[in-house]
């Protein structure tokens, strides 16, 4: 197992620098299961844009020494409200109070030393800081039966319920994207998860 040296909060330059990083992992990880996103770093240079634009975006960077191996971003959902807005939709749910922490990923070498609680951990005090009341996620939902789902995976449903977050019932979103080995995209559901700060 390759050893992570360090995990740190990255905001302003930092996180601008960072982004063609970000977009590199998240093609890579994301292309394993459950997500089988077949990416491409022009459209993850337009979707991470939110997060340069963002004066309260954040990007929680995981480094062996100097090279980036894993990161996760967290930004108003407001900024997010053109693609999330409908799933909330009859919530009763101020979006105003909620931060979206969007993806987490890590190279497969460096997981199992805590870096996920880490990346949480620096998320929802960055939202503290702004003041948000809550923090939410949300998970891409597949068939138990799709076929390309590995024989041992394993859901991290059970690492979200440990840190106190709970399934929003009824708040999923659409989401569409290029699945590897498919012709063009398809919409995908993900489930949204909550907790108070």
């Amino acid at each position: 197992m390759a050893e992570v040296t360090a995990v740190r909060p990255l905001t302003g330059a930092a996180l601008t620098d960072a982004l063609d990083d970000v977009a590199r992992l998240r093609i890579q990880v994301f292309r394993a299961w459950p997500y089988l996103y077949d990416g491409d770093i022009k459209y993850e240079r337009k979707y991470l844009q939110s997060y340069r634009d963002s004066d309260k975006a954040i990007v929680v960077g995981a480094f062996d020494r100097d090279r980036l191996i894993g990161a996760s971003t967290g930004a108003p959902l407001t900024d997010h409200a053109d693609d999330f807005a409908a799933a909330f939709d009859g919530s009763g749910l101020d979006l105003n109070e909620i931060f979206y922490c969007a993806e987490s990923v890590l190279l497969s070498d460096y997981r199992g030393q805590g870096v996920g609680h880490k990346f949480f951990d620096l998320r929802e005090e960055h939202a503290r800081k702004l003041g948000f009341r809550k923090c939410a996620f949300c998970s891409v939902q597949r068939p138990v039966d799709h076929p390309m789902r590995p024989e041992n995976y394993r859901p991290l449903d059970a690492f979200w319920h440990a840190r106190g977050y709970e399934p929003l019932r009824g708040v999923i979103a659409q989401f569409s994207w290029k699945d590897v080995g498919e012709e063009g995209e398809t919409a995908k559901r993900l489930q949204f998860w909550m907790r108070a700060l």
